[in-house]
C-alpha cells in the first residue's frame, strides 16, 4: 500500500532564522530570559519570609507556603527564601530561580554584611544526635543513601555527635511562639568542625533527636491549626552553626512516626508519609548559595547583595525580624518594596506601623504576586485598583534667586505660608487696588509698565491664593496681579532687612 504524502511533507521547509547574537548574557536565575528574547533590565529579585514557630497561617505547618515559592519563581527572576518556607519533609520541589538560605544569614544578607554566591552544587554533610534510636538512625541514613543514588546529591559523610544533643522544646508563654534549647550545642559544633576540617564540607544538614510530642500540641498542629512546636528549636540549631561556620545549614528532627489519623489536615500531611524529614533538607542544602563575608574578597563579583532585592514578602503581623528592619532601612534609593500580607496571620503582633516601616499591605498571596508582576513591570501597583491614583501632588518649594543667592533650604509649607505674611504686612500702609483701575467694566488690568509701592488689601488676599495654586512661581503670580508685573520689585522687598524671614536673618 503506498503512503501519498501531502504538498506540506514533501516540500522542504526552510531553515529556520539564525538567532541574533546577544549582546549580554542572561542571569544565571533567570532560565527564561533568552525565550523573552533580549533584555536590558537587570533581573528581579524578591525576597519571601515566613518566620519559623509562629504559627503562620500559610507556611506555618508541613511547607504549606512552597505553592507560594513556586508562584512567585513564575513571576521573578530570582527568589530568595528560608528553609521554613521551602522544606515540606518527604516533599520539595526543585527551582532553578530560588535561592534556599538560612534564617540568620538572611538576616545578615538584609543588613548588607554578607552576600549570596550561586553554585551549582555543594558538598553536604551529614550530623546525627547521637540520642537518636538505632533503628531511627538507620532510617536517615537510608534516606542520604537514597538521595545519593536516586538523585546525584553529594551527600559526601556523616558523623555521629560524641554526646546526645538534648534538644527541650516549648512555647514563649509572651507571644506562643514555639522555642527551646539545645543541651549540648558544644557537641553538635564539634561534630560540624570534623566534618568541615575532615572532609571539607561546605553544607551541613543536621538530624536531632526531639523529645516526642504532648498529644493534645501534636493533634492540633496536625490538625492544621496550632504552632510546631520543634520549628523553634530547629532554627536555633541551623543558627548555631551558621553564625560559626559561615556556611549552609538545616535541620530535620527525628521523631517517632505518628499514629495514623483521619483527622490531619492537608498543610501538615508531608510529614505523615515517611519516617523522616531529612529528603527536602538535603535537596535544598546541595544547590544552598554560599555566603561570602563583607571583609572576604570582592561581594560584587558574581554575587548577589542586599541592593538588588527589589521586593520583599511577609505576614503583616511578623514584621520584627532583624531582616525586615534591616530591608526597611534600606537608604531610599535602594529600598525595596515590602508587601505585607493580611491573611497570613501569625502568633505575633509585629505590624508595620509599630516598628516605622513603609509597606504595602494586600489581603492574600494572590494579590501580592499580582502587585510583584506590575512592581517588576514599572508599574505603579495602585494603577491597577479602582481609583487608585489621585490627582499629581508636589511637596516641595523652589526660591528663585536673588541679589544674595539663592536660598540654601526650603522651608516647610507652614513656615512657608507664615514668611508670605511677614512679607505682605511689612510694606507700607495699602492703597485700594480699586484706585490703579482704570474705568470700565469689567475692569481691565494696568499696564505692564505701571510699578507699585505697596500691596493693597486686595491684591494681599490675591497674592495669597496664587501662591497657594502656583507654589514659588513668581513671574506667574506677578503676571496674573493686576498691574502687578515687576519682579525686581518683589525681589528687592525680600532682600531688605526690614523684610528678610527670620531664617534668613539668622544666616546672615
Amino acid at each position: 500500500m503506498a503512503l501519498h504524502l501531502t504538498r506540506p511533507f514533501l516540500r522542504p521547509s526552510p531553515p529556520p532564522p539564525r538567532p541574533t547574537r546577544r549582546s549580554s548574557r542572561a542571569h544565571c536565575l533567570a532560565p527564561s530570559a533568552s525565550a523573552r528574547g533580549p533584555s536590558f533590565r537587570r533581573p528581579y529579585t524578591s525576597v519571601l519570609v515566613v518566620p519559623t514557630g509562629v504559627g503562620a497561617a500559610v507556611g506555618g505547618f508541613a511547607g504549606d507556603a512552597l505553592p507560594v515559592a513556586r508562584a512567585l519563581g513564575a513571576v521573578a527572576d530570582c527568589v530568595i527564601s528560608h528553609p521554613n518556607v521551602l522544606n515540606a519533609a518527604m516533599l520539595y520541589w526543585p527551582m532553578p530561580n530560588t535561592l534556599y538560605v538560612e534564617g540568620y544569614a538572611l538576616d545578615r544578607f538584609a543588613e548588607g554584611s554578607w552576600a549570596l554566591q550561586p553554585v551549582h552544587q555543594n558538598k553536604v554533610g551529614l550530623v546525627l544526635d547521637s540520642g537518636i534510636e538505632e533503628e531511627l538512625r538507620l532510617r536517615h541514613l537510608q534516606v542520604a543513601d537514597a538521595a545519593r543514588a536516586s538523585l546525584g546529591l553529594p551527600v559526601v559523610e556523616y558523623i555521629v555527635t560524641d554526646t546526645p544533643l538534648e534538644i527541650k522544646t516549648w512555647f514563649d508563654p509572651k507571644c506562643g511562639k514555639s522555642t527551646g534549647s539545645v543541651g549540648n550545642s558544644d557537641s553538635l559544633l564539634r561534630a560540624v568542625e570534623a566534618l568541615v576540617n575532615r572532609s571539607d564540607v561546605n553544607a551541613v544538614a543536621v538530624v536531632a533527636r526531639f523529645p516526642d510530642d504532648d498529644p493534645e500540641d501534636s493533634d492540633c498542629y496536625r490538625e492544621g491549626k496550632g504552632v510546631d512546636l520543634l520549628a523553634g528549636v530547629e532554627a536555633i540549631i541551623s543558627h548555631l552553626i551558621v553564625k560559626k561556620f559561615k556556611i549552609p545549614a538545616a535541620h530535620a528532627p527525628a521523631v517517632l512516626p505518628p499514629v495514623l489519623s483521619l483527622s490531619v489536615s492537608p498543610r501538615s500531611a508531608a510529614e505523615e508519609i515517611g519516617h523522616t524529614f531529612l529528603p527536602c533538607v538535603l535537596a535544598g542544602l546541595s544547590n544552598a548559595p554560599q555566603y561570602v563575608m563583607r571583609r572576604n574578597g570582592n561581594m560584587d563579583n558574581g554575587c548577589i547583595v542586599a541592593s538588588d532585592v527589589d521586593s520583599v514578602i511577609l505576614p503583616k503581623d511578623a514584621c520584627g525580624g532583624d531582616g525586615t528592619i534591616a530591608f526597611a532601612r534600606t537608604a531610599t534609593k535602594n529600598k525595596p518594596l515590602i508587601i505585607t500580607v493580611q491573611e497570613n496571620e501569625t502568633v505575633l503582633d509585629d505590624t508595620p506601623d509599630k516598628f516605622n516601616i513603609e509597606a504595602l499591605n494586600v489581603q492574600n498571596y494572590w494579590e501580592a504576586i499580582g502587585v510583584i508582576a506590575a512592581h517588576k513591570a514599572g508599574i505603579n501597583p495602585n494603577a491597577l485598583r479602582r481609583q487608585g491614583i489621585d490627582h499629581l501632588k508636589s511637596s516641595l518649594r523652589l526660591y528663585p534667586a536673588q541679589n544674595r543667592g539663592s536660598r540654601k533650604s526650603a522651608c516647610s509649607p507652614p513656615q512657608e505660608k507664615l514668611y508670605t505674611h511677614e512679607l505682605v504686612s511689612s510694606q507700607p500702609p495699602p492703597r485700594l487696588i480699586s484706585e490703579h483701575l482704570p474705568a470700565g467694566d469689567p475692569p481691565s488690568p494696568l499696564s505692564r509698565s505701571r510699578k507699585r509701592r505697596s500691596f493693597s488689601k486686595e491684591e494681599d488676599e490675591l497674592l495669597l491664593k496664587l501662591h497657594a495654586l502656583l507654589g514659588n512661581r513668581w513671574s506667574l503670580i506677578a503676571g496674573r496681579l493686576p498691574g502687578r508685573t515687576d519682579r525686581e520689585h518683589y525681589i528687592t522687598v525680600a532682600t531688605s532687612p526690614s523684610t528678610a524671614s527670620p531664617s534668613a536673618k539668622r544666616s546672615s
